[in-house]
């Protein structure tokens, strides 16, 4: 995964799409969209041109944690009220956003207006980035899955809480199915020490093992992409409305992001050099 040359907004020469990746949980409260939007800037520092979408339509907050007050998003790009140029914002940490709008009912379920406009809207700006990534909803919702079903892969953000865990599994068990998804990245956000990670993404991997399978019988395999350890500096972080990133990029959650970003990197190098 390496960076282009041409300029945010404009398709590469090479004619290449963007890696996208859909960062979901099993419920809310697990600090997924914390998550992306550090992620993001953290591949953005490495000369990557990124686009956060925020794919939960009817309940978005990413703005908040960006500090930002669009006065253009995704919904009215969807009602023709604007270009979708013009919704794509720039945000603190050198990457692209392009928001949804908050506590608009008619996104609560996918009808085939919404299912059309996001894959649209999608497809549009694969060739203009690098990465995009897709900021889910929680859960398993139709709207949800179908977000998530237009990415090429898929990021699972949990804590090491059981109901945390319980609904991860839930997803996974219903993307392996619906989906045949045959591999996921995994990241355990709050953990109390350095290696409980590990070792909650491989006790979730021994319950995948036994009870869930894909058509071709065998289970999908979740790789493990990091921790983010329990750091004061997220709870600052999250009230200032700051990228944890840029602000205290020597905090130990910081330094966790940023490895998860490196670690994502790694294999979408190796898988392209397989």
């Amino acid at each position: 995964m390496s960076p282009t040359t041409a300029s945010n907004g404009a398709a590469a020469p090479s004619g290449r799409r963007a890696r996208t990746l859909a960062v979901t949980s099993g419920k809310g409260g697990v600090g997924k969209t914390f998550i992306t939007a550090n992620l993001a800037a953290a591949l953005a520092k490495r000369g990557l041109r990124v686009l956060v979408l925020d794919a939960d339509l009817g309940l978005a907050n990413l703005d908040v944690v960006l500090n930002l007050y669009p006065k253009l998003t995704l919904h009215d790009v969807f009602t023709s009220k604007c270009k979708l140029e013009d919704a794509i914002l720039p945000a603190p940490g050198g990457f692209s956003v392009l928001l949804a709008g908050s506590g608009l009912v008619e996104y609560s379920r996918l009808t085939p207006e919404v299912r059309d406009q996001l894959h649209q809207v999608i497809e549009a700006v694969v060739p203009r980035f690098d990465v995009i990534l897709l900021d889910t909803g929680a859960g398993i919702s139709d709207v949800v899955l179908y977000a998530i079903s237009l990415a090429e892969e898929v990021l699972v953000v949990a804590t090491p809480e059981p109901t945390s865990l319980t609904d991860a599994y839930a997803t996974i068990k219903v993307l392996a199915s619906q989906q045949e998804r045959s591999s996921l990245h995994l990241a355990i956000n709050q953990v109390l020490r350095a290696g409980d990670g590990k070792q909650v993404a491989h006790q979730l991997q021994q319950v995948v093992d036994r009870f869930v399978a894909c058509r071709n019988g065998a289970p999908p395999r979740l790789s493990f992409v990091g921790d983010v350890p329990l750091d004061t500096a997220v709870r600052e972080a999250v009230q200032k409305r700051h990228l944890l990133i840029e602000k205290q990029p020597g905090s130990a959650a910081a330094q966790a992001v940023g490895a998860i970003a490196t670690r994502l990197q790694q294999m979408q190098d190796k898988a392209t050099k397989a």
